[in-house]
């Protein structure tokens, strides 16, 4: 039976922050429909997360839960959520209290006046270094440059969007997900509400810069070529320039007669060429790597333990 709203929360790690934020979320949803649930997806934790759910669930019956095998990212947690929520609108949340739960009111406000997708831009990030919030501007800036998708800056995933949106994305199988590209890339109407975030409640965050790496050549190799193109363009320009260098040899031998044997600058010349074919086939690598994934067709997440019913 489909539910009015559903709240989707990845999770891991984030015992010190579920009793918080099932309390304001609960108070939020349950002033704006009975007919209501919260997802919990539990990716992979290794702290009592799953059982503090459990907990929950039994408590409470809008609780629903799927506990993952082992630790698949948090874009395929918020996947699973999708595929299996019932709800009409679908907001989604992080765990850490970062994004505050009562804007879930506001954005569905706004939902009210025909928007299919209502999302949170920041205005301020506060508990984050200076390199995290320099790196995550320079990001989604170059990100807006080389794409034609229109990716919104400053965004996350704390949004609220409508059914016909998730059916969109149930269509889009790439093992990479890249979420906030792919409902920008759906298009209706979509529009923000500007808020400042919080510092984490408590834990400490599961996106490390490894991590962080990772999701944004996701978001790179999956709605742009232009790093395929670099490299058609930096082999152009290397053979320009050995073309220049050539002439350059020719002209200190026959007619300058100023030369060295061994010149320096021809290792100059091959270690420069080198560098750009590594860059090159490591670009191509990456665009290889992600076509291979996507042709083996492998299950994005495995269920271990769930509440949700067959008829979900």
């Amino acid at each position: 039976m489909h539910k009015e709203l559903s709240v989707i929360i990845p999770i891991y790690n984030e015992e010190k922050n579920i009793g918080p934020l099932y309390e304001r979320v609960k108070k939020v949803v349950g002033d704006l429909s009975s007919s209501h649930e919260l997802l919990f997806v539990n990716d992979g934790s290794r702290d009592r997360s799953l059982e503090l759910i459990k907990e929950l669930a039994r408590k409470d019956d809008a609780v629903r839960y799927i506990n993952f095998s082992r630790n698949f990212g948090h874009q395929i947690a918020v996947t699973a959520g999708l595929d299996a929520c019932s709800g009409n609108h679908i907001a989604i949340i992080d765990a850490d209290l970062q994004d505050p739960p009562e804007l879930i009111a506001d954005m569905r406000k706004k939902m009210q006046e025909g928007y299919e997708v209502v999302y949170a831009r920041r205005r301020k990030r506060q508990g984050e270094t200076f390199l995290k919030k320099y790196t995550a501007k320079v990001f989604y800036r170059t990100l807006a440059k080389i794409t034609s998708v229109n990716i919104p800056l400053d965004t996350g995933d704390f949004r609220i969007m409508d059914r016909k949106i998730v059916d969109v994305l149930k269509h889009m199988p790439e093992q990479q997900k890249f979420l906030r590209g792919q409902i920008a890339w759906a298009g209706f109407r979509q529009t923000y509400i500007e808020y400042d975030r919080d510092q984490r409640h408590a834990g400490e965050t599961g996106y490390t810069y490894k991590k962080m790496i990772r999701f944004a050549l996701d978001g790179i190799t999956g709605f742009s070529n232009l790093p395929l193109k670099f490299a058609t363009f930096a082999g152009f320009f290397v053979s320009g320039v050995t073309f220049l260098i050539s002439l350059y040899a020719l002209y200190a031998r026959f007619v300058s007669k100023d030369y060295v044997p061994g010149w320096t600058s021809l290792i100059l010349a091959v270690l420069f060429i080198g560098g750009v074919q590594l860059i090159s086939i490591g670009i191509i690598g990456e665009y290889i790597s992600r076509l291979s994934a996507n042709i083996r067709k492998r299950p994005l997440y495995i269920i271990e333990d769930s509440n949700i019913g067959p008829e979900k």
